[in-house]
């Protein structure tokens, strides 16, 4: 084991250990060379030649125990730490699934449960998703086509990543949808495939509401995904955590990288963090498993500092405000360095703009732009599956039809076959057409699948909601500037001066509501007529379907009644065939017979006319 620097030994006396769990994820096939001890804490790992090693860590369970890795960070995030989970495990396909589809969906559904039933004041949760190329550079997923993300040290809100999208949820379910398509459309894009990711979700509740200044508490959950070797030889990829781990116990220099940096932080800055190794207990390819298990055992060794964050958006921006004050003033005065102070304003800009821009507001509405954004993504990706189903259900329809015409034909053509192969054809006739049928309708429902969903597209809810609250928030206003226009007046509580300012107050009230109740009506009958339109295309479409199918299985029938005709007509002429051959073979025996009688009375007589005695030897016909 590696000594442990000056560094670590400061931060594990100050801090907090870096918890690391070890989740078996076995295959089917092959010897196991990993153990779990029975205290669930210590790894046996035996070699092929069959030595013995042994690691300790905070937890080492299989797939379908991980809950409690998952608990002591859910914990922290819910009370206002930011956290850190590093999930690591070999280049496999295997490893991915588990990670996707199990660990970051159970850990966005623990976290956002337990804050939603413990936070009760208004709450704010937003996701990104970053994407890190072998060289360390950043890619935002949301929105990939926007600058590259730097990495900012900001004085009030610590680590944060400048120009990175963000999508508001309202739900673990919403959040996931949100990585789940991301994800997708990284493994769809060639140039995207391959790299480390890191899905962040913040999360941020005010604690006391004032006239002039409030107080949030900032909490920040970051899901590291780090596959890749643990080893340096690995052909399809050397894990980041490696060279980071190894940075930090040689102390070197911090790299320039995004990805380096993130990472050194989450195992030394402002963080709980956790690590979970996704290790194959079979075999050990190259000595991946046993890397692995080193990797994971030197990271147990480091330890961070975690903080509740707590802001106010009023007092930071007049802090940074006074720092901007205060070094004009010296660029001024021409009393310090002109190049350092230049570059000093322009930090101090940045931070204040990062300030402004972590507003509520201004976040959901470039939150807005982000879904739709993803929501055309993902109905664009739905309509080429769409698109390629009924396709295929053609393609597949008209080769059954093919086959059917081809066996239909043969069975036509061949005339003198065995009643086996008759009854085979017959058979693989009747199956083609039930196969025929079947496809016919899954065509079917897949053209109303598709209908459904563009009816579904169709629906105006969105734009409704929004005439509703805009008309909302209008007549609330007039309702209060009705209420200071009142009580500005000073007018007598009962008289006809008053009643009158109050019924022509009421009356642009009145109207204001009149004209918002219209707006909403347009937009209903709008989509209304919207949604018969679609029904009539959707009934008009299943019409023409419905008699495309019926006309199909016409022209079966036509040419099984045809075949069968064919065929009727077929053994008839054979009938009337073996008839006529059968007619001709009788008379020719008749006349055979014919001619041995003739010739058996000219015997007869010619014996008669030898003599009495020879004509006994044939006896006569009366006898």
């Amino acid at each position: 084991m590696a000594s442990v620097g000056m560094e670590e030994a400061m931060l594990m006396r100050d801090g907090e250990e870096v918890k690391v769990g070890i989740v078996l994820n076995p295959i089917s096939g092959g010897s196991e060379s990993v153990f779990i001890n029975e205290d669930g804490q210590n790894v046996d790992y035996v070699s092929k030649e069959e030595k013995l090693q042994s690691f300790s860590f905070d937890q080492a369970v299989t797939v379908d125990n991980m809950q409690e890795l998952l608990q002591p960070l859910t914990e922290s995030i819910c009370e206002g730490h930011s956290g850190s989970l590093l999930l690591c495990g070999a280049s496999m396909e295997n490893i991915s699934t588990l990670i996707d589809h199990v660990i970051v969906k159970q850990v966005l559904i623990n976290v956002l449960s337990r804050v939603m039933s413990q936070v009760k004041r208004e709450v704010f949760i937003s996701v990104s998703f970053l994407q890190f190329d072998p060289d360390g550079n950043g890619v935002d997923l949301l929105s990939p086509e926007s600058n590259s993300p730097e990495l900012v040290l900001h004085p009030v809100l610590g680590i944060v990543i400048s120009d990175l999208s963000e999508a508001c949820v309202g739900s673990a379910e919403e959040a996931y949808t949100v990585y789940k398509t991301c994800r997708e459309a990284q493994k769809a894009n060639e140039t995207l495939r391959c790299g480390s990711l890191l899905f962040t979700m913040t999360v941020e509740w005010k604690l006391h509401t004032g006239e002039a200044d409030f107080q949030f508490c900032r909490s920040r959950l970051q899901l590291f995904n780090l596959v890749g070797g643990a080893c340096r030889t690995d052909p399809k990829g050397v894990n980041p955590l490696l060279k980071v781990v190894q940075q930090i116990q040689s102390e070197a220099a911090k790299a320039d990288l995004l990805l380096p940096l993130l990472v050194r932080d989450a195992l030394t800055g402002n963080s709980r963090t956790a690590l979970i190794y996704c290790i194959q207990p079979q075999g050990d390819v190259d000595g991946e498993t046993l890397s692995a298990l080193s990797l994971a055992q030197k990271v147990n060794h480091l330890s961070t500092k975690a903080a509740v964050c707590r802001w106010s958006p009023r007092e930071a921006e007049q802090e940074i405000r006074g720092r901007i004050t205060a070094l004009r003033r010296v660029m001024m005065s021409e009393a310090g360095n002109e190049t350092h102070d230049t570059r000093r304003l322009a930090e101090l800009i940045k931070h204040l703009q990062i300030v402004k821009d972590q507003s509520w507001e201004k976040r959901r509405k470039e939150s807005e732009r982000i879904q739709l954004k993803l929501n055309g993504a993902q109905c664009q990706a739905d309509r080429h599956l769409s698109d390629i189903e009924p396709r295929e259900s053609s393609a597949t329809v008209k080769r059954f039809q093919e086959e059917l015409k081809q066996e239909m034909e043969a069975h036509i053509k061949e005339d003198r076959e065995s009643a086996e192969k008759v009854q085979e054809r017959l058979t693989k006739i009747l199956q083609l057409r039930e196969a025929l049928r079947k496809n016919t309708e899954k065509n079917i429902s897949a053209v109303k699948c598709d209908l459904c969903l563009q009816l579904e597209e169709r629906h105006a809810h969105g734009r409704r909601r929004q005439v509703k609250e805009l008309s909302g928030r209008l007549i609330q206003q007039e309702v209060e500037k009705m209420e200071k226009d009142l009580a500005r007046e000073q007018l007598p509580s009962e008289g006809p001066q008053r009643e009158l300012l109050v019924l022509s107050r009421e009356r642009q009230v009145l109207v204001l509501q009149m004209e918002a109740l219209r707006a909403e009506a347009q937009q209903a009958q709008k989509a209304l007529q919207d949604q018969y339109d679609v029904h009539q295309s959707e009934m008009q479409h299943l019409t023409e379907e419905s008699l495309q199918v019926f006309r199909r299985f016409h022209e079966s029938s036509k040419d099984v009644r045809r075949m069968s005709e064919v065929r009727y007509r077929s053994v008839l002429l054979e009938a009337v065939q073996d008839a006529v051959y059968l007619s001709a073979q009788n008379q020719q025996l008749q006349a055979d017979n014919k001619r041995l009688r003739q010739a058996l009375g000219e015997l007869k007589d010619t014996l008669t006319k030898r003599g009495p005695h020879a004509a006994t030897v044939f006896p006569s016909k009366h006898d």
